[in-house]
């Protein structure tokens, strides 16, 4: 046998891709490099230089310390999540016998290339284009190429494609291409280049820019303001940047994904990986559904459904039927078979086997001799039209009637029939039909009544025969009109397509690589567990569990995650709204700012890190799909913002007017209360419920309380700022607290609302 020797192997895989290790280094390096570029990043850099160069050596190396922490802490958190999806990638990889060097080894099947011979045994997944070059009983399973669920043989010289698998025999076989340069390479590369948004992080792009353009309005006006009395160039700089990092939610982008990051954390525990971080935001908002029916919907799994007997029992249609299954050992309809037969307690004694003849593409049938005390028989097991020729036509009316009967309800028939006697030409008599059907998944029925619960239509797309599916729709619950049976890959984009034109937020799963262009067009691809390496690879959400049933965990949780995201933008929206204006006014009034630079970036981390702690927090499931209610967002935030305002500008012009503190004291002061009063809003933005009824988890309660606390002891022992006598620390505390409820009673007026869907009986005008 010839075959590759491993430095030919080597020499062709270079042209496929790089060191494994080497990728994960420049991906690391590239992070670094793209935080440091961020533009928090730069603004927090250019902060320091400007204090270094004002002579405020202590604020640029405290400064510089916070880029070092703020890129350490996303670096961390990501890696949490990308550490949880390589954990559950093994799962993907598959091993190949190839022959190499003069002897069968093992490899990952990464490392096949062009030219390489390899074994394919029973269940082998084919991960690339073969030609077979000696196969014994080979079959396999193209559902995910074709979508037909039942074998189909291979003989010598025949071309099988990737993402097939082995059902019976075995074979050696020639590959003759990997990877993008397979059959559907051309399919593969239609998918790439195609980077799709959420529609909330579309949504938080257009709150950062209108901020931002707010805040740099602010900045202009203060500047000019500052320049017209006087003030130092290089101090009114200095004071614009700090304003720009605490106004504008730079940092928001980078919370939000860690939020998704640890809710990808918590999927990758429950069987789902998730390729594409903002998918999940979108999943939340999918109201459809397009499922497959093979290896999803169904088992993949060819069962009996039922036995039509004609003059005799069905236990004695299935003895006669497991008489010729097992002689067939690897088939999935004779594994059918002998567990029909085992489920049915059947016994075969006295019964012994003397020549089996198996089925073949021309014989269409198997046959078995035996005996049955000392009696001879032939029993006959194939397709109808072929065992109707070799049998007596005395039930040909009644059998024909069935059989036509069976094929419209979408089972598969295999006929039984049985001559007793010598003559081995003798007709045979028929003595029943059995129905063969893919069975359903436990969990499929519940999975179904759980999306239609939550607003979500699910609509079946499948390549095997309309009456087939109809049978698997009506036994689950899918309306006809929903069912999309005989569909060829081209179909399948076009029904996506056509139902995002038409409104819907589409989800679409997939196990072939024929599947790809649909998944790509799908607001949310995702890939099946028996999905083939190249579209695990493509799809926005893997699935490493059999059947529809993780699903119901990932909705949940890109619910949670979109409720979670939702409540930090109100609060963002108010923080920012908050500092822009309450500090713009200041300093149009005033001609001063209210706190130092160092207190400005202090007040815009001490901010965001309790919204890390929002990933773990309590959220309320409205039980359809998530919805983005600008709207109500919008009078929210103003109101939160407005009264955030109205308590500031108040408490600053007590403090100057009827106070004779330090210009420092009253600057710290101002400092504690914009922390203090900041953190409390979590407590009223996360719930439509009164706070005290609705209190957020314990990780955000500790991480609320610990940033508090931290202002609190700046303050208190005067650390990077003026300290502050313990009796002005509670009157903080206490007016902050009284604020909150004025902030509680104006949530009355920006309720968030979810929308009702109504979906239409007709999917599309043209069904396939």
């Amino acid at each position: 046998m010839q075959g590759l020797t491993t430095l030919e192997a080597q020499e062709l895989l270079e042209r496929y891709g790089k060191n494994e290790l080497s990728e994960k280094r420049e991906l690391l390096f590239f992070k670094i490099i793209k935080r440091l570029i961020s533009p928090i990043s730069l603004m927090l850099l250019l902060a320091a230089i400007l204090s270094f160069a004002s002579g405020k050596q202590f604020d640029a190396y405290f400064i510089t310390f916070l880029i070092v922490v703020n890129i350490g802490i996303t670096l961390w958190q990501e890696g949490k999540a990308d550490n949880a999806i390589e954990k559950l990638k093994e799962n993907f990889r598959t091993n190949v016998r190839t022959f190499r060097d003069g002897k069968w080894m093992v490899v990952s099947a990464t490392f096949i290339v062009p030219g390489d011979t390899i074994m394919l045994e029973i269940g082998n997944i084919i991960s690339a284009d073969v030609t077979v070059i000696e196969g014994i009983n080979f079959s396999v399973n193209e559902a995910a190429v074709t979508g037909e669920s039942l074998p189909v043989e291979k003989s010598d010289g025949a071309e099988v494609y990737s993402g097939a698998f082995v059902v019976t025999g075995r074979a050696t076989a020639k590959v003759r291409a990997t990877g993008k340069l397979t059959y559907f390479g051309k399919t593969l590369k239609e998918g790439e280049g195609i980077a799709k948004k959420s529609i909330l992080e579309k949504d938080i792009l257009r709150i950062s820019f209108f901020l931002s353009m707010l805040s740099l309005a602010a900045v202009m006006v203060l500047s000019l303001s500052l320049w017209l009395v006087h003030a130092p160039l290089i101090d009114i700089i200095t004071l614009d940047l700090s304003l720009v990092i605490a106004g504008i939610p730079i940092s928001l982008p980078t919370v939000m994904t860690l939020i998704i990051s640890l809710g990808v954390v918590e999927l990758a525990k429950k069987n789902v990986v998730v390729r594409r971080l903002s998918s999940l935001e979108d999943l939340a908002n999918v109201n459809l559904l397009l499922s497959d029916k093979t290896g999803t919907l169904t088992m993949n799994h060819v069962g009996i459904e039922r036995v039509i007997a004609y003059g005799t029992s069905e236990d004695d249609i299935v003895r006669m039927a497991y008489l010729v299954a097992e002689e067939e050992d690897g088939d999935p309809i004779n594994a059918a078979i002998r567990t029909k037969a085992k489920e049915q307690h059947i016994d075969f004694f006295g019964y012994t086997r003397e020549q089996f003849i198996p089925a073949d593409s021309s014989r269409k049938r198997s046959t078995l001799f035996a005996t049955y005390k000392d009696e001879h028989m032939r029993v006959e097991v194939g397709a109808p039209q072929v065992i109707l020729e070799l049998s007596k036509k005395d039930i040909t009316e009644i059998f024909m009637r069935d059989v036509l009967r069976a094929a419209e309800g979408g089972f598969r028939v295999l006929a039984v029939a049985v001559s007793k006697g010598d003559d081995s030409r003798e007709l045979c008599t028929i003595i029943g039909i059995l129905l063969l059907s893919d069975e359903l998944r436990a969990d499929t029925q519940s999975t179904i009544d759980f999306l239609s619960e939550q607003g979500v239509a699910v609509a079946m797309v499948t390549g095997d025969h309309r009456s087939i599916a109809m049978r698997v729709g009506k036994e689950i619950g899918i309306l006809p009109e929903r069912i999309y049976a005989e569909v060829l890959p081209k179909n399948k984009f076009q029904i996506v397509t056509s139902a995002k034109a038409s409104g819907y937020v589409v989800a679409s799963t997939g196990d072939g690589i024929n599947d790809l262009p649909a998944l790509k067009a799908a607001d949310v691809g995702i890939a099946v567990s028996n999905a083939v390496d190249a579209l695990k690879s493509s799809a926005d959400i893997v699935l490493t569990e059999s059947g529809l049933g993780v699903i119901k965990d990932a909705i949940i949780e890109s619910r949670k995650i979109f409720q979670r995201l939702w409540t930090y933008s109100v609060y963002r929206i108010a923080e920012s709204f908050r500092v822009i204006i309450t500090i713009a006014v200041i300093g149009l009034v005033y001609h001063t700012y209210p706190l130092m630079p160092v207190q400005l970036i202090l007040l815009a981390l001490l901010n965001d890190l309790p919204i890390i702690a929002l990933s773990y927090d309590h959220v309320r499931l409205a039980g359809r799909p998530a919805h983005i209610d600008v709207r109500g967002r919008i009078i929210r935030s103003s109101f939160f913002g407005l009264v955030g305002v109205a308590n500031s500008l108040l408490m600053f012009f007590v403090l100057t007017q009827f106070t004779t503190l330090d210009w420092g004291i009253i600057q710290t002061i101002f400092f504690l209360k914009l922390t203090v009063s900041g953190h409390l809003l979590i407590y009223i933005a996360h719930t439509d419920e009164r706070w005290w009824k609705f209190l957020p988890s314990k990780q955000v309660i500790i991480a609320t309380t610990f940033t508090q606390l931290m202002g609190t002891l700046f303050a208190v022992f005067g650390i990077f700022m003026t300290k502050v006598p313990l009796g002005w620390i509670l009157f903080v505390w206490i007016w902050s607290f009284f604020w909150m409820q004025i902030g509680e009673w104006t949530k009355q007026f920006g309720k968030h609302e979810q929308r009702q869907e109504v979906f239409p009986t007709i999917l599309f005008p043209n069904a396939y």
